[in-house]
């Protein structure tokens, strides 16, 4: 595995999936770097999520919190014996959408703040030129009902196009079901 996708809906097991993954690839002595991508918050439901991911995580992984440059994080930890492991696209997705703090309108186009093509960019430039192998961990937001309002839409629409374009340069991507894996592209390890 250079590069591997886990994607799913909410509580699919993805991360635990891809944890699992990075564990049993980091046995042979690599190092892993678990790059999160949530920001703290007030929200005391966030807060229980992050906790709950940290408490999965074993104690000797390096993580790294980083929201929005995820391009240049992945260029600062990605080594020949690391593994870096990124939870989750989609929440980094988020953050790029809205780090312009605009009021979006109800109905309309929607223009994104520079700062998401900006990051996106160097997300797939640091995926290029990684020099160890990454783990990327997503949502799918689009299999439900289309959703009301012109930024849920837009939000939906870019968590497509960014499963897509990330599948398309890993070489291997997995969709997990109720903690099931389907290996969509590449094979098992």
């Amino acid at each position: 595995m250079k590069h591997m996708l886990v994607f799913g809906g909410a509580r699919s097991g993805k991360s635990r999936f891809a944890e699992r993954m990075v564990q049993e690839r980091s046995a042979g002595g690599k190092q892993v770097v678990y790059i999160a991508t949530a920001c703290p918050s007030s929200d005391p439901e966030m807060q229980s999520r992050i906790l709950h991911h940290q408490q999965q995580r074993p104690p000797h992984w390096t993580t790294v919190e980083q929201p929005l440059s995820l391009g240049a994080a992945i260029e600062t930890y990605s080594r020949r014996d690391t593994i870096v492991i990124i939870d989750c696209l989609t929440v980094w997705l988020s953050n790029c959408l809205f780090s312009g703090k605009t009021d979006f309108p109800d109905v309309g186009t929607i223009t994104p703040p520079p700062a998401f093509t900006q990051e996106r960019q160097a997300l797939f430039n640091a995926l290029a030129s990684a020099a160890g192998e990454v783990m990327l961990v997503s949502n799918e937001v689009g299999m439900g009902i289309v959703p009301m309002g012109a930024v849920s839409r837009w939000f939906v629409d870019e968590a497509g196009r960014l499963n897509q374009d990330v599948a398309a340069v890993c070489e291997s991507v997995v969709w997990v079901a109720a903690g099931l894996p389907l290996y969509l592209k590449g094979q098992s390890c």
